[in-house]
């Protein structure tokens, strides 16, 4: 075989190759020239193939999958031969093979060329050729026609649509879904094209996604899914140079390295060229001969080359990400990656059997080159270790442990380091790295004799090269060995391996002294961040915890010595190198002595690392965990360089708003504090774990000694074996490490402590504040930015300047002054603006040193003597005293405040003292001052100013409620009079006139003036009402109406300070002095005038201010005289909570009257007696003031109260028609005092009809349609109360006075007609006034005529009547009725005292000729309470008889039934009444003497025929009625009498109206909607009421029995349906008789029906018409039907005989009643036998007598043969007398009948007969029956008695 030397091995595979001689590995090669395979053990080439002999290589089978063929040509014959392989990664191999396919020597394969445009990077489109290849897409310029890139169809993922881009479609690829966008024309053609080619030639598919893409879409997905701005954004930048092909020149580039990615962008347009994921990093490649050239290796195969000046900060930076994104493979290295010597995929780890043979290869390299052996194995080892690193189950497995061992020595042994080159070294370095990544490796470094000792003396080799590449190598594998980089790591090994490795000081000296070299000379970037991983690891926590613990010291106190070469770093431009040198700043400041910290704190200020990292600290935002952890390290570093130093503190109190500083004191906690992101394992829990593991025996160990001893009895040979691959494998630990001591790591020190919060002041930092003591917002933030970048760039340069001497930072006199609070006014710490605009409740309510505060601002407002600062002054001071007066204490200048308020003349300067005062009385020692200073009446004074307010918001109906007239205005308002010389009086003048004045000088300051309600004339100035609206200036903060507001929440807060009542609820006397000072003449009325302003505002707080007032205050009685209750009533608000709750404290307590005229009625006794109706007063003293607020805005309608919007607009009208001109005089002068007087009853027309009794109106109480259940509170009360007011209604009488005698008494002329009412209202004012008790003592009858003529003149079109009103009685005598049948159990007790009354009543209106014409005639609600109370009570009834109730009743009975007929209906009065009198008989009766007064009123029972006979029109009435009969059948002579007066004839007419398929058909049914079942109730009450009639019933039904009425049931209903009126339910009788029945014991069918319903009618028009009736009464009625029938003991015998097994109830009577009826016809049928055989002849009168007996005969066979037991009496020998004394007997025993008789008698053994039988047979031979009953006969003849009787019996 001819190997071509020339090939190179581009890609290699560990394939399966399947032959004759089976399957074996082999490394399957693509080369330069040709295909080679090599054997994997000896890397010898088994087999190559030039491309020039290969015919194809493709895929077996569809889809995916492992084989392929390789064919090509073999020998001189050129015959083709197919191999085939497999290998998991197929589609790769093909791939790599097809690139070579122009070579192939059979179908020189070339792909169809497509012209496109491609959309480039720069957003622009640039022509290009698209050639479809079998292995992908080639990317061809169409003017060089070179190969610009290639899409291989193994990376993409499929191809989409543009739906707005014409031609356009997108290639997606790269695995992370980047999008290519081409277009052509061609578009289906190019997919078709490599969909098909990419199944045939690389055995893939692809598909097209069905969803189109918009251009707007593409452009915002086109880098898949690093498109997000996370993704892109910049981190760290970088100018580079890239070098490519494709350009002849490096073209300049930005390599920005993000959170997630590397990105190339454009440096002119910034626009993005390539994006790379950092996890597909492969490796970084420095060039060894070109110090700027540097290589990015992917795991994709693509190769990107750069250079730049800074490339190995730029690479420590690089490396640092990847390595942060989670990439441990990545590593820098100076050769690139040979890919000819991995074996299978950058992507994908190698096979373990690979890594092993890569690890053999080390022992014993196969071509005897050691170095080429170290290459190949780090082209295949990943460089987080050896992935395959544990020793696998299985016998047969290898001793990975040994196999790494074995490597590591061979490295180690390579003594020829002098002359291998740095590639070969770095290499070596790298390799041993690799192996002490893995947990075997690391374990070796202390276990492998000579590891230790032959690795040192390597690494110091190494560095004396000082080679940067080098040394990188050697301490990035020396930080392997520091910290493990495999899970599941021993921290025990960790220790000893540190312990080893920190055990040479020279050793340590060498790398500190490499690492201050580079640092002074600014080189060996990566050598530096290695060398600070180094560090890391053995000073910082928590890797340092596993340091020993003097290495630990000695190590911290050398590089503490060279302090400012660590804070060099803290200015490099990689960031991973400032982070390595902040976690060793912070180890040392933490963890050295207190000298070290100091000096550490020092150089921190004077090296500027301060400023730095609070920058840093402050200004980093990001959710990248590189950004985040060197945010977190600068915090810390700022917080250990501050802490205990007074220096730096003052630096921040220079830098920082003391506001913002303060949040470092406080200890409130951080919403959500960032996670410390610099520790990342916990060594303690590690420790835990691993010491669990030695100290009790895990669950695997006790299962496997079970399953031990299990083998052993098969196989005890190879246990020992087993059990010890399973310690191997499980890790069990041997015997000496079973008592090895736990791990004990090194206890950190923390000799400075961070004591400040300084998370909560970043949190606090990065978010805007507006306060009084602190203004942050992002102007502030980049002053401080912008400051500190500049101080620290200025720094910078002179330290450049001056590099030959050490440059300090000027920190002293460093602060920052931001420019952009300049304007704000600060008093102290704080802002005065944002103090006066702040929120109380805002979290910034806190004001430090507030007395001193308050002081100071309190300082300014006596200086200044500007108004407008004054009043800032006077806001801060409020706001101040606000939050803190219980820290300031008293005011002691409260008095001053108030003299000043009194004073001043400017409105804005009033309101911010008043503001003031606001906050000073929350200090209850400031409002005895203010009392002190009169206060009270100053701040009352104002209050008079919002009847002023002109600009309110109008409440609803406030139109109707000032009620004036026209003319009234222009005089009303001239209130005014003034003078400015001595007794110069002009006037009077109205208010728009005074302002006129003053507007035309005639008015100034000092001029005095006077109006009604002032003590005396007073200057302008000292004038509230004209001070504050003439003489005031400025603009004022609140408005009127916002004043009194105010003002009355102060006094309403004062008088809260002092209750009327101690906390024993003793009233306190004197009352206290703040409503004392309230309650007087010159404040009151003027705080109760505000409710006319009807602000709702005003009116609530006033209406609590009163309440406040009026708790036990003596001064109350009086309070009606200031109007207040007028005016609180004419408010139109709906706030009327406040006012409900002073109404009902005050309403009953006014002396308005004298007590002895007042009486016990609350109407009487209430102020508000005139102004509401009875109702509504009732209802707010029983009920709470919340109720009553509701029934006040409502729309009621209900027995306790009538109110509706109209009627309070009704009252607002006629209280302000009183008031008249009262109202618009404040609007002139609001200190016009008000002149009491009484207002007339207010009439409503909605209660002109209504009857108000108790608390109720009883025509809505008597409504039971509406109010059924109405809930009544007393009703004992209510019905006292109805029996006064009906005896008051009785009693009534017209009205005394006239309108001419009212007339007279209010001095109005008389004969001039009616007078208009502002007439009579004036004239009644007049002399109210004049003869008020108050005023005139004398007055007081002459007050009181004057009252009721204006009342009676204000009522006179009320509704008068001239006597009783009836319907006012009705409502009365239902009222009661409604108590009464409500109320039974609480009014049983008492006697009804009403029966008087209510009988003449009920005679009156008896003997009323016009009874039944009356609109409202009472007899029917007369005779409803009649009933009511006898239900009630015994005593009732009893009470009713002696009143001669009975009779009286009797009386209007008749008198209404003599006018029932048949179209009476249920509303008719008469029907009524004859209702309720039947329920009143109906429960009378069940006394004895009221059932003795009845029977001796025969006419009742009459009435009571008659009402029934009308049934079928009123059958409700019926209903009582029928009720009302089943009450007098209690007595046996009340039976009698409605026997005798034809009551059965009405009761059974009733019973057949029933419908039995309403009661079975399960619907719902009321007897108000369907008329059918009104029937069938009153024939179930008809069925009861018979039942009680005939004394069926028992126990609470139980009445005499009366067989005269049972016999007439009987004979019209059957005597079986009779007896069932006992047993049988009613609606079960009713069945029967509505439905056709044939039984033996009832025939009942239409006829039967129809024949009785005619008898019964009949009977009903005789007795009513004409008196009489049968006079049977029914008992001989016979049925036609019936009267054919043989019925024998009330049995049909023919029924009986068709239907012989019905079940009897008793069979044994019947039997009898059978042999009697037989025995009764035994004569004639002896007499007929003797003719009928003397004559032959048969009589036909007499013929059915024979067949009746056949009958008999066949019914008694039936009996004895169905009904055992019947045989047992005498029946046997009755039978034998009766027939034996027939002639002709032996004719009749021939009948069926009597042979059944025989043979039942003959076949019971045991009975007396049968036996009997047989004695006669014994004794007679063979005689028969018939002979033996002659026998019986014979004997009986001659004896008269059976023979032995004792027998027979």
């Amino acid at each position: 075989m001819n190997i071509i030397r020339e090939n190179k091995d581009l890609a290699c595979f560990y394939t399966t190759k399947h032959s004759w001689r089976g399957k074996y590995k082999r490394v399957f090669s693509v080369g330069t020239h040709a295909i080679t395979t090599y054997n994997p053990n000896t890397l010898e080439v088994t087999n190559q193939w030039p491309y020039g002999d290969i015919c194809s290589i493709s895929p077996v089978g569809k889809g995916q999958g492992t084989e392929f063929n390789l064919t090509f040509r073999k020998g001189s014959g050129r015959k083709s031969e197919t191999l085939k392989f497999s290998t998991e990664h197929r589609t790769e191999l093909l791939t790599e093979a097809l690139r070579f396919r122009t070579d192939f020597s059979e179908g020189k394969i070339t792909g169809r060329r497509y012209n496109c445009y491609k959309h480039h990077w720069s957003d622009t489109r640039k022509p290009v050729i698209l050639e479809v290849t079998p292995g992908g897409f080639d990317q061809i310029n169409p003017a060089t026609n070179r190969v610009l890139c290639s899409y291989d169809y193994r990376n993409i993922e499929g191809f989409v649509d543009l739906s707005d881009y014409q031609g356009g479609f997108c290639i997606l690829y790269g695995g992370f879904s980047r999008l290519h966008l081409f277009a052509s024309e061609q578009r289906e053609e190019i997919i078709k094209s490599a969909i098909d080619h990419a199944g045939n030639y690389v055995g893939i598919s692809l598909r097209i996604r069905k969803e189109p893409l918009e251009f707007e879409q593409y452009l915002n997905l086109r880098f898949g899914k690093y498109s997000t701005d996370e993704s892109i954004t910049s981190l760290a930048e970088f100018v580079v140079q890239k070098i490519s092909p494709r350009h002849p020149e490096p073209v300049k580039r930005v390599l920005a390295l993000t959170e997630t990615c590397l990105v190339e962008r454009d440096p002119a347009t910034y626009n993005i060229a390539t994006v790379k994921p950092l996890g597909e990093v492969f490796a970084l490649v420095c060039d060894s001969e070109n110090p700027q050239i540097f290589t990015i290796e992917f795991i994709k195969g693509q190769i990107r080359k750069y250079s730049s000046t800074e490339r190995d900060s730029l690479l420590a930076s690089l490396l640092d990400g990847v390595r942060a994104s989670g990439n441990r493979d990545v590593c820098v290295k100076m050769t690139p990656t040979p890919k000819g010597q991995r074996w299978g995929l950058l992507s994908v780890p190698v096979d373990e059997e690979v890594e092993s043979l890569h690890l053999r290869f080390l022992a014993a390299p196969p071509n005897g080159n050691f170095a080429d052996a170290v290459f190949r194995f780090n082209a295949n080892i990943s460089y987080s270790g050896v992935l395959h690193a544990v020793t696998q189950d299985g016998l047969f497995s290898e001793n990975k442990e040994k196999l790494i061992n074995n490597a590591i020595t061979a490295l180690l042994s390579q003594e020829g380091d002098v002359v291998a080159s740095n590639a070969e070294l770095e290499s070596q370095f790298q390799a041993v790295r690799r192996l002490v990544a893995s947990k075997a490796g690391f374990l070796a470094f202390t276990q492998l004799p000579k590891f230790r000792e032959r690795l040192g003396v390597k690494v110091v080799k190494a560095l004396k090269r000082s080679h940067s590449g080098v040394v990188h190598a050697a301490v990035d594998m020396l930080c392997a060995l520091m910290c493990p980089m495999h899970d599941d790591y021993d921290l025990r090994q960790e220790q000893l391996n540190k312990a080893s490795l920190l055990s040479s000081k020279k050793f340590l000296e060498n790398l500190l002294e490499k690492f201050n070299s580079h640092v002074d000379h600014g080189t060996g970037a990566l050598v530096i961040s290695s060398l600070l991983d180094f560090l890391t690891f053995a000073l910082c926590a928590p890797y340092s915890e596993t340091s020993e613990g003097q290495q630990f010291d000695m190590l911290l106190e050398m590089v503490a010595s060279n302090g400012r070469t660590l804070f060099k770093l803290f200015q490099h431009p990689s960031m991973a190198i400032v982070k390595g040198a902040g976690l060793v700043m912070k180890a040392i400041i933490e963890e050295g002595d207190k000298e070290i910290a100091t000096k550490m704190q020092e150089l921190a200020l004077s090296e500027g690392a301060l400023p730095r990292h609070l920058h840093t600290a402050m200004f980093t935002i990001s959710s990248d965990q590189r950004m985040l952890t060197n945010r977190q390290l600068s915090r810390h570093l700022v917080g250990l360089w501050t802490a205990d130093n007074t220096t730096a503190t003052n630096l921040l109190k220079r830098i920082l708003p003391s506001g913002l500083l303060a949040y470092l004191d406080s200890s409130d906690p951080v919403p959500e504090k960032d996670a410390d992101r610099m520790h990342v394992r916990d060594n303690v829990k590690i420790a835990m774990d691993q010491y669990g593991k030695f100290n009790k025996v895990p669950e695997w160990q006790r299962l496997a000694g079970k399953a031990a001893k299990e083998v052993e009895k098969f196989a005890k040979d190879k246990v020992d074996l087993v059990l010890m691959h399973w310690r191997d494998r499980m890790g069990i630990a041997q015997k000496e490490n079973i008592s090895q001591k736990p791990v004990v790591l090194r206890k950190r020190r923390q000799r400075i402590k961070i004591e400040a919060n300084w998370d909560l002041f970043y949190y606090r930092f990065s978010q805007d504040h507006a306060r009084s003591n602190l203004i942050w917002n992002f102007k502030t933030r980049e002053e401080l930015r912008d400051t500190l970048e500049s101080e620290m760039r200025t720094f910078n340069i002179d330290r450049e300047l001056g590099s030959a001497n050490v440059i300090s930072w000027n920190h002293q006199e460093f602060e920052v002054k931001y420019e952009c609070l300049a304007e704000e006014i600060k008093i102290g710490d704080y802002y005065l603006r944002l103090l006066l605009e702040e929120d109380e409740n805002e979290e910034s309510g806190s004001i430090k040193r507030s007395y001193e505060f308050f002081n100071e601002l309190y300082h300014r407002f006596l200086l200044t003597p500007k108004v407008n600062m004054k009043c800032l002054c006077l806001q801060a001071l409020a706001i101040v005293y606000g939050r803190c007066h219980e820290e300031i204490g008293p005011f002691a200048d409260t008095r001053y405040i108030i003299g000043m308020l009194e004073r001043c003349t400017d409105k804005l300067e009033r309101d911010r003292l008043i503001l003031f005062l606001n906050k000073l009385i929350l200090n209850k020692k400031n409002v005895k001052d203010l009392m002190d200073s009169n206060g009270i009446r100053i701040l009352v004074d104002l209050l008079t100013l919002a009847h002023l307010h002109v600009s309110r918001a109008t409440v609803p109906l406030q139109s109707n409620v000032i009620e004036a007239a026209p003319d009234m205005k222009r005089d009303s308002e001239k209130e005014w009079y003034f003078g400015n010389a001595d007794k110069e009086r002009s006037g009077p003048y109205g208010f728009h006139e005074m302002q006129e004045l003053w507007t035309k000088g005639m008015l100034n300051a000092k001029t005095r003036c006077w109006a009604q309600g002032m003590d005396g004339w007073r200057p302008l100035q000292s004038i509230p009402q004209l001070k504050w609206c003439l003489l005031a200036s400025g603009q004022a903060v609140l408005n009127e109406t916002d004043l009194a507001t105010l003002i009355l929440n102060m006094l309403i807060t004062m008088c809260g300070y002092f209750p009327s009542r101690d906390q024993d609820n003793a009233i306190i006397r004197p009352l206290p002095r703040v409503k004392r000072l309230l309650s007087d003449s010159t404040c009151l009325p003027h705080i109760i005038q505000l409710l006319l302003t009807f602000d709702p505002i005003l009116v609530e707080k006033v209406a609590i201010l009163l309440y406040h007032i009026a708790q036990d205050n003596p001064q109350l009685p009086r309070l009606y005289l200031s109007g207040v209750f007028f005016f609180i009533m004419m408010y139109t608000g709906s706030n009327v909570l406040p006012v409900a709750r002073f109404l009902k404290y005050t309403h009953t307590k006014q002396a308005f009257k004298s007590e002895e005229t007042k009486g016990q009625d609350i109407v009487q006794r209430s102020i508000l007696g005139h102004i509401l109706p009875e109702a509504m007063v009732c209802y707010l003293e029983n009920y709470e003031p919340e109720k009553f607020s509701e029934i006040f805005l409502g729309e009621f309608d209900t027995p306790e109260a009538i109110w509706s919007s109209e009627m309070r607009r009704l009252m607002i009208e006629k209280i302000a028609a009183h008031l008249a001109d009262f109202t618009p005089r404040l609007q002139s002068n609001t200190r016009a005092l008000y002149h009491y007087c009484p207002i007339p009853v207010i009439n409503y027309p909605q209660l002109e009809n209504e009857l108000f009794c108790n608390i109720y109106y009883l025509k809505q109480l008597c409504d039971t349609l509406r109010f059924p259940d109405w809930p009544i509170k007393d009703p004992v009360k209510l019905l006292k109360d109805t029996l006064d007011a009906w005896k008051k209604e009785v009693e009534k009488k017209p009205p005394t006075m006239s309108v001419d005698d009212a007339y007279e008494v209010l001095s109005l002329p008389q004969g001039q007609g009616p007078h208009d009412e502002s007439k009579i209202r004036k004239a009644y004012f007049r002399l109210a006034q004049k003869y008020h008790p108050d005023k005139n003592p004398e007055g007081r009858d002459m007050f009181e005529k004057v009252n009721k003529a204006y009342e009676f003149l204000c009522t006179k079109s009320a509704k008068i009547v001239d006597g009783p009103d009836p319907e006012n009685i009705i409502l009365i005598l239902k009222t009661q009725s409604i108590l009464f049948n409500r109320h039974k159990e609480d009014l049983q007790p008492y006697k009804y005292a009403g029966y008087p009354m209510l009988i003449r009543t009920i005679t009156m209106e008896t003997s009323d000729d016009l009874l039944f014409s009356k609109e409202a005639p009472l007899l029917p609600a007369a005779a409803e309470l009649a009933f009511h109370t006898v239900n009630c009570s015994a005593l009732n009834a009893e009470e009713l008889r002696r009143e001669n109730g009975m009779e009286v009743l009797q009386e209007a009975f008749s008198r209404c039934v003599s006018v029932l007929n048949r179209s009476s209906k249920p509303s008719d009065m008469s029907v009524q009444v004859c209702g309720h009198i039947s329920k009143c008989y109906s429960v009378a009766a069940q006394f004895e003497e009221c059932r003795e007064k009845i029977t001796e009123m025969p006419g009742i029972i009459k009435d009571l025929c008659r009402v029934l006979y009308f049934g079928k029109s009123i059958p409700r009435v019926a209903a009582l009625g029928v009720e009302c009969v089943s009450s007098f059948a209690v007595d046996f002579w009340l039976q009698t009498h409605l026997f005798q007066a034809g009551i059965l004839w009405h009761l059974l007419g009733y019973l057949f109206n029933y419908d039995y398929t309403l009661e079975e058909s399960g619907i719902q049914k009321s007897e108000e909607t369907n008329q059918q079942e009104v029937a069938n109730s009153l024939a179930k009450l008809s069925v009861c009421a018979l039942s009680r009639l005939g004394g069926y019933l028992s126990e609470e039904q139980a009445t005499p029995e009366n067989p005269t009425i049972r016999k007439s049931l009987a004979g019209m209903l059957t005597p079986y349906i009779a007896r069932k009126l006992a047993v049988v339910s009613a609606a079960e009788i009713l069945k029967m008789l509505n439905s056709n029945t044939e039984s033996p014991y009832l025939i009942w069918n239409n006829s039967t029906r129809a024949e009785l319903l005619e008898f019964l009618e009949i009977q009903q028009e005789n007795m009513i018409k004409k008196g009489d009736c049968d006079k049977t009464y029914g008992s001989e009625f016979v049925y036609s039907d019936h009267a054919k029938e043989l019925i024998v003991g009330e049995i049909f015998v023919r029924v009986y005989n068709e239907v012989p097994t019905f079940q009897l109830e008793v069979p044994k009577a019947f039997a009898a009643s059978l042999l009697d009826y037989i025995g009764s016809q035994a004569q004639y049928l002896h007499t007929f036998m003797a003719i009928t055989h003397a004559a032959k002849v048969e009589s036909e009168q007499h013929g059915d007598r024979l067949p009746r007996v056949e009958m008999a005969l066949e019914a008694l066979r039936n009996v004895i043969k169905y009904n055992p037991g019947c045989e047992y009496s005498d029946i046997q020998s009755r039978l034998c007398e009766q027939y034996c004394r027939v002639r002709g007997f032996v004719q009749l025993t021939r009948s069926p009948a009597f042979a059944a008789i025989k043979s039942s008698a003959c076949s019971r053994d045991s009975l007396c007969f049968g036996i009997e039988y047989k004695n006669y047979k014994r004794s007679n031979g063979k005689g028969s029956f018939d002979l033996f009953i002659g026998y019986v006969l014979q004997f009986n003849t001659s004896t008269g008695s059976s023979p032995d009787s004792g027998t027979f019996c």
